[in-house]
C-alpha cells in the first residue's frame, strides 16, 4: 500500500535538520519501498507491506529518534485517504487565489478536531475552516495572515505538536506523486 509521512518541524528556521537523503536512507532500511520524499520539509510518499498506520508512525518516530535524535510527531496518510480528502474539500479552498493562503491542518491521532477547534477557537473575519474526517480545510486572507486567530495559535499552543500543516499546492503534488 502507498503512504505518505508528514513529519511535523523538520528543517523549520534551521530546527530539526535532516537531510532527505538521508531520511529516504532510512525510510528504506525500515523496509519501505519506492520511498519519495518532495520538499525539504518532510513529505515522504513510500509503500509498505504494513497494513497499521500506528505501527509505521511508531517505527518512524523511533527510527528518527535513534538515528537523528528529534522527537518528530507524525502524521501517517494512505494515497486513497489523501485523494478522498483532497475531493471532499471546500468550494472556497485550493483555487489559486495569490490573495489566499490555502492549507491542511492534519490533526496527530489521538487529537481530535474538537480539542483543536477548543484550543484554538473560532476562525475570524480573515480566515476560513472545514473540518473533514479530523483535518481541517484552512484558508487566510494573506494579507492579514497575522491578524487571523489560527495563524499564531496553530504554532503556540499546546495543540501544536498535535498538528502538522501542509499547503493546498504541496498536497496536491503528493497526490500526483503518489499516482505515478
Amino acid at each position: 500500500m502507498k503512504y505518505i509521512a508528514l513529519l511535523r518541524g523538520i528543517n523549520i528556521s534551521g530546527k530539526n535538520k535532516i537531510a532527505m537523503s538521508d531520511l529516504k536512507k532510512e525510510f528504506f532500511t525500515l523496509g519501505h519501498k519506492e520511498v519519495i520524499t518532495y520538499l525539504n520539509s518532510g513529505n515522504v510518499v513510500f509503500e509498505s507491506d504494513i497494513d497499521d498506520k500506528n505501527v509505521i508512525k511508531n517505527n518512524i518516530q523511533a527510527m528518527i529518534k535513534d538515528k537523528f535524535d528529534f522527537d518528530i510527531p507524525t502524521y501517517i496518510i494512505t494515497s486513497q485517504e489523501l485523494e478522498e480528502l483532497l475531493s471532499h474539500s471546500p468550494e472556497w479552498w485550493g483555487k489559486d487565489n495569490e490573495e489566499i493562503y490555502d492549507n491542511i491542518i492534519f490533526i496527530i491521532p489521538p487529537t481530535t478536531y474538537n480539542e483543536v477547534f477548543d484550543t484554538i477557537g473560532s476562525p475570524n473575519e480573515y480566515e476560513k475552516i472545514q473540518e473533514y474526517k479530523n483535518n481541517i480545510f484552512w484558508s487566510f486572507d494573506l494579507k492579514n495572515y497575522r491578524k487571523s486567530n489560527w495563524w499564531s495559535k496553530t504554532a503556540s499552543t499546546e495543540i501544536s505538536d498535535k498538528i502538522t500543516i501542509r499547503t493546498a499546492n504541496t498536497m496536491k503534488k503528493i497526490l500526483e506523486i503518489c499516482k505515478k
